[in-house]
């Protein structure tokens, strides 16, 4: 089974997010208030898995790689580019897996290192509304299998 653990948002790039209580997912544009929310983005969202965040460092907060949702249950090695996620209303077609890194960030100055280059996954919101933590993850198409 695939949850939301977090759902974190920051309105500055380059810097770790903070967890909220619920966040809006707008269509073609990301999650409201978030720096990287902007319309005809190609990373209006971004995932990543708790068991990657752990395998760098099981003691790290939700949303120190800047990650939107924090995840259980989809890892990057097991999705692929078109597949269609949904949570709640919330329907995300993933865009992208790992990302150019930006040497100045501020995360990678705190840690040494950043997962998101290699298991960041990103996506455009196809349709919007409110995502939380504890929600189900369904992929509705695509290449996918389930991690532990």
């Amino acid at each position: 089974m695939s949850i939301v653990l977090s759902v974190n948002i920051s309105k500055i790039k380059g810097i770790s997010k903070k967890p909220v209580e619920k966040a809006t997912a707008i269509k073609n544009y990301g999650i409201f208030g978030d720096a990287h929310a902007f319309i005809g983005s190609t990373r209006q969202i971004s995932l990543l898995n708790f068991i990657e965040i752990g395998e760098f460092d099981k003691n790290l907060p939700f949303g120190i790689f800047a990650e939107n949702i924090t995840i259980s249950g989809i890892s990057s090695e097991y999705i692929s580019i078109g597949s269609i996620l949904k949570i709640g209303n919330v329907i995300i077609k993933i865009t992208q897996i790992g990302k150019t890194c930006h040497s100045a960030c501020n995360i990678k100055k705190i840690l040494g290192s950043c997962i998101m280059p290699q298991k960041g996954i990103f996506g455009v919101i196809l349709n919007g509304g409110i995502i939380r933590p504890q929600m189900f993850i369904e992929v509705l198409n695509g290449k996918y299998f389930l991690c532990k």
